[in-house]
């Protein structure tokens, strides 16, 4: 796996990571355990922890592209961007970007929302990397990589700082905090921590 092929298991900036994130239970209706990461974002030390992390792991792989979700990948995927070399695309909700746009739609559990992306924003053959704060169902990211691929890109990962109890139906989950693992739906997928043992899983915000 990948943490213990890159020497992170165990990595303290994990665990300071994690504690940075506060959690609020019951937010935003009941059963929600929701990861606040604006705490994270308070913690220079964590918050540059978190993205140190992801840099070291894909500066060296020819990423061209750093997409990041509306709207908490906006958070982590600038960063990312300048420290790799490469540009910055938005993935926003629908109606938000002023230009022609190429949208995709994804399930929610109750009803269909879009990502969408400019015309032009990407080129043909580049090489790019999804990013976002969370991943509980990765309808979200799921959507987000055949928008990518719709315009020719090659999608290299997803990474995300938490992921709930929903990913480990779809993952083979490690033991470690930090792991590479398959969706079922095929995505590589990056998590920096595994919160699954914080909940009962009574609902999650979806994403």
């Amino acid at each position: 796996m990948f943490a213990a092929e890159n020497g992170l298991r165990g990595d303290p900036r994990l665990q300071g990571i994690s504690k940075a994130i506060r959690v609020v239970p019951d937010f935003p209706i009941p059963g929600i355990m929701f990861q606040d990461i604006t705490t994270l974002l308070l913690d220079h030390k964590a918050f540059k922890d978190t993205v140190d992390i992801f840099v070291d792991r894909y500066r060296d792989m020819g990423i061209s592209v750093v997409a990041g979700i509306e709207a908490r990948g906006f958070v982590f995927g600038p960063s990312i961007a300048l420290a790799i070399g490469a540009k910055f695309v938005p993935l926003r909700k629908p109606n938000k970007l002023p230009g022609e746009v190429i949208s995709e739609a994804y399930v929610l559990e109750y009803g269909t929302d879009r990502l969408e992306m400019h015309v032009g924003a990407i080129e043909p053959g580049e090489r790019a990397l999804v990013i976002d704060d969370l991943v509980a169902t990765g309808g979200t990211l799921s959507a987000a990589v055949r928008l990518l691929e719709r315009m020719g890109a090659e999608v290299v990962e997803c990474a995300c700082v938490v992921g709930l109890p929903e990913v480990r139906v779809r993952l083979v989950v490690a033991s470690s905090l930090l792991h590479l693992c398959k969706m079922a739906l095929g995505l590589k997928l990056l998590l920096l921590l595994d919160k699954s043992s914080q909940f009962h899983i009574t609902g999650t915000t979806q994403t």
